[in-house]
Formats: structure tokens, C-alpha cells, sequence
């Protein structure tokens, strides 16, 4: 049997990348694009793995399973916006998100565990493009840090817009999980809301909207795994395949 990742050992120290996906049941993009970051994460695909050997990912892939399965748009079986509720979870009302919170906070406290990402996964209703939203700092240079995964995405993702992406703290977001986690965690921890559009991306121009595809939001999804490549600089570790392949004219 292949020996176990140098990360899974025990006392190993860990890097985790913990993303959450579909608070809202309506938001059904969000399903795909975690589908695509598991499909890719758990493939052979040799940038797969090597984010195995060097990160661990930690995936909630639905946040409200019983809104989803009631056919909800926004809310859980009893009634709530569950991504409100994030500083205060009832184990009772809330418990997707009590849960997971509770695993936030311990791996937090754990002086073996570095929690470098949250990624909570939304789709939107009236933009277009993949785009992010993530905090804002007193800190200058916190400030600056946090702008350098979704610029490496952009890169990654034809789909993604950096111009789209934006940096708030609206007070109406408060209880958000991007929020309220940007709050609690410190300056080595990185959160963001990744958001995708419900019907179009553009290419070029303003008038080519494409329209979203299962298989391209599955697509965005990959490319959001690949970008932590880029982020922790692991590219030279990637097998080259040993043919070289033929040049495009």
C-alpha cells in the first residue's frame, strides 16, 4: 500500500485548507464547484498529488442538507439564513454550522495545525464570472496578502474576475461565515466567499457572455484547487510527464 502523505503522520504539522459549500440550498452552482475541487483533489492527477503530500483539505460540501432536500431557496427546515448565524450556532437550530465551527476552533487551538484557508462557496443571482469577497484589514500588508489567491486565480480560471472581486465589511455580513471566521482567526488565516454566477461568464468583451455549464463551473472548481499550487510555490514538485508533448502550431 502507498505509505501515507508526510502531512498525515502523526505529529506532523499541517497546512489546512477548509472549504464549505452550499449554506444557501438554492445556490446549486456551489454544489458543482465542490464537486470539482473533490473530483480533483482525489484524482491521480499529479498536481493532485502533490497538494495531497504538502496541504489537507477539509471539506463541508453542504451546509444545509435539509433546506436543500425541502427544495428551499435560502433557508434551512426551520427557517434560517444559516450564513447569519455564524457567532452564535445553536448545537439545536444550527447544527451544520455548530459542528464545523466547533472543528474550526479546535484545529485553531492546535499548535500542530496551521488553518492557512476558509473558502465558504455561493452562487450569485446578478453577476457574471467567478469572484471573491474577502475582509478588510487595518493591516496594510495583511491587506495586500489576502489579494494574492484570487490574483493567482485569475490567472488559472478564464472565468474568474479579479475586477469583480471585492474586499468589505458590511455590517449586514456580519454573521457570514467569511466574516465572522476573517474575525476569529489571525493573521495567518485566510478567508474568503467564493462566488459564482448562476448563468454567464464573459470572454473578451462585454456582449460574449458564454452561459455556465455544469462541467464549466466543475472546471472553475479545479482551478481553484490548482491555484494553492501556485500559492505555495509547489510547481517544481509536479511529475513531468516523461514524452514530451508535441507543440500546438
Amino acid at each position: 500500500p502507498p505509505s501515507a502523505a508526510a502531512n498525515l503522520r502523526p505529529g506532523a504539522e499541517q497546512k489546512v485548507v477548509f472549504i464549505t459549500a452550499r449554506v444557501h440550498p438554492g445556490e446549486t452552482p456551489s454544489s458543482f464547484v465542490c464537486q470539482g475541487i473533490i473530483d480533483f483533489l482525489v484524482s491521480q492527477h499529479p498536481i493532485a498529488k502533490v497538494l495531497r503530500d504538502h496541504l489537507v483539505f477539509k471539506i463541508a460540501p453542504m451546509l444545509n442538507p435539509d433546506g436543500v432536500y425541502l427544495g428551499n431557496y435560502r433557508c434551512s427546515l426551520m427557517g434560517f439564513d444559516l450564513n447569519r448565524h455564524w457567532a452564535n450556532p445553536s448545537p439545536w437550530a444550527h447544527p451544520t454550522l455548530h459542528g464545523v465551527k466547533q472543528l474550526i476552533i479546535e484545529m485553531y487551538n492546535n499548535p500542530k495545525i496551521n488553518l492557512e484557508f476558509y473558502i465558504d462557496i455561493h452562487a450569485h443571482s446578478t453577476m457574471m464570472n467567478g469572484f471573491m469577497y474577502g475582509n478588510i484589514f487595518e493591516d496594510e500588508e495583511r491587506f495586500q496578502r489576502q489579494a494574492v489567491f484570487p490574483k493567482l486565480l485569475c490567472q488559472n480560471a478564464e472565468d474568474f474576475s479579479y475586477s469583480s472581486t471585492s474586499f468589505n465589511r458590511d455590517a449586514v455580513k456580519a454573521g457570514t461565515g467569511r466574516r465572522f471566521l476573517g474575525g476569529l482567526l489571525n493573521d495567518t488565516s485566510y478567508c474568503y466567499t467564493l462566488e459564482v454566477s448562476f448563468y454567464s461568464y464573459v470572454l473578451g468583451g462585454p456582449t460574449s457572455a458564454v452561459p455556465y455549464t455544469e462541467e464549466a463551473y466543475m472546471k472553475l472548481g479545479r482551478n481553484v484547487a490548482r491555484t494553492f499550487l501556485d500559492y505555495y510555490r509547489l510547481n517544481s514538485l509536479v511529475e513531468r510527464p516523461l514524452v514530451p508533448t508535441p507543440k500546438t502550431r
